[in-house]
């Protein structure tokens, strides 16, 4: 459980150019929102993580969002992945991964992927892709 924020440096190669990201881990209690817009100004996407296993994580994303959201200039193309965690825990999943992918559209985001800490499955995929769509949006390639 993230108290507060963590902070994060992964290194990574995609389309043949090597990516250094800050990742700022975000608790997801109300008490640390005030915190996030600071840290949106100089970011260039967002990963926004629930628990596949507890559908009430999911309770206020769309509070998040308008945190997000509010911090962009109109202009700004800012890529944001629904994230669902604890994939591997499949037998107590609370939120069917359609419903995932609905609020993940409903809401205008990037995509939608489902991983596991524990077993590793779609980790490095789920930075692959947000580094993809950073890389995309910045007109590096």
């Amino acid at each position: 459980m993230t108290i507060g924020v963590d902070f994060n440096v992964k290194s990574l190669e995609v389309n043949g150019k090597k990516v250094k990201l800050q990742i700022w881990d975000f608790g997801g209690e109300e008490r640390f929102r005030f915190l996030l817009p600071t840290y949106v100004r100089g970011a260039a996407g967002a990963l926004f993580m629930y628990d596949i296993t507890n559908f009430s994580s999911l309770a206020h994303i769309d509070d998040w969002l308008m945190v997000v959201k509010k911090e962009l200039k109109p202009d700004h193309v800012f890529p944001i992945l629904m994230v669902g965690g604890k994939a591997d825990l499949v037998d107590q999943r609370e939120v069917p991964s359609d419903e995932g992918i609905n609020i993940a559209k409903s809401r205008g985001l990037s995509g939608y992927i489902e991983c596991s800490s524990k077993t590793g499955k779609n980790v490095e995929k789920t930075f692959e892709g947000i580094t993809q769509l950073m890389i995309k949006n910045s007109r590096l390639e």
